[in-house]
């Protein structure tokens, strides 16, 4: 589903590289974590997979379903089937939640060629969707994220990719800032979305998240590399060790 073969990433702005050679592949109907010490290259990655500004390739490559992502403009990547849910769900005063999401799942079912979803069936399926996700009908018809609590936010942003149904999903720490019990509400909507033909990207700096997310795979990422790849036990391994002793066999 996504190959990344070679990936090399600097900051445009401090002319600095950050990506130094990343591969990877995420299969569909499976969940790969990234782990990793800060400053590793983590979130970059998942920027630049999206199409976020201020970075340059300089090498290498990735692909969606064999489509050259890194030449889409951030919408393209978007109606290919790529969704990123972010780190800090920026806040978007005076947009209705509703309209922004029935706006982004119109604006991608046209760029698929596809017809529009009425209001009726979109009210139908987004208050389903909520209610699943046990968000409160009184959020959807806020602004976006204007007054959310970080778990509110988190949990928005899960019932905007329900919506949306991507092929990948690609979260960057998702669960920075929330308590045991928001965490268990999003990694239940996430899950809720696992499914054979879609993949997941998870970017984490703890075990936690991954008590509830179970993936398939995870890497270790360091100084703009993977490291090391291995199964779930390498994220336990990570939580009761640390960095050091992966980053020494590796150096």
């Amino acid at each position: 589903m996504l190959e990344i073969k070679n990936l090399h990433v600097k900051l445009e702005e401090e002319d600095k590289q950050i990506l130094k050679g990343v591969d990877l592949t995420v299969e569909a109907g499976k969940v790969h974590a990234i782990m990793g010490p800060n400053g590793s290259g983590k979130s970059t990655l998942s920027y630049v997979l999206s199409g976020r500004e201020g970075y340059e390739v300089t090498e290498g490559e990735a692909t969606l379903l064999g489509q050259d992502i890194l030449e889409m403009e951030p919408e393209e990547r978007a109606a290919a089937g790529m969704f990123l849910a972010f780190q800090y769900p920026v806040e978007i005063p005076g947009v209705g939640n509703m309209t922004f999401m029935r706006t982004a799942v119109n604006a991608q079912r046209k760029a698929r060629g596809e017809a529009e979803m009425s209001s009726a069936d979109f009210l139908k399926e987004v208050r389903a969707k909520a209610k699943e996700m046990q968000i409160d009908a009184d959020m959807l018809k806020r602004p976006v994220n204007v007054g959310f609590s970080g778990g509110e936010k988190k949990r928005n942003e899960i019932l905007q990719m329900a919506m949306l149904a991507p092929k990948l999903c690609i979260m960057d720490e998702t669960d920075s800032g929330l308590d045991v019990d928001a965490m268990k509400l999003v990694a239940n909507g996430v899950n809720a979305l696992r499914a054979p033909d879609r993949g997941f990207l998870v970017i984490t700096h703890y075990q936690r998240l991954l008590d509830h997310i179970q993936p398939d795979v995870v890497h270790i990422m360091s100084d703009g590399r993977i490291v090391k790849t291995g199964g779930p036990d390498l994220a336990l391994e990570v939580e009761k060790n640390g960095y050091t002793d992966i980053l020494k066999e590796n150096a």
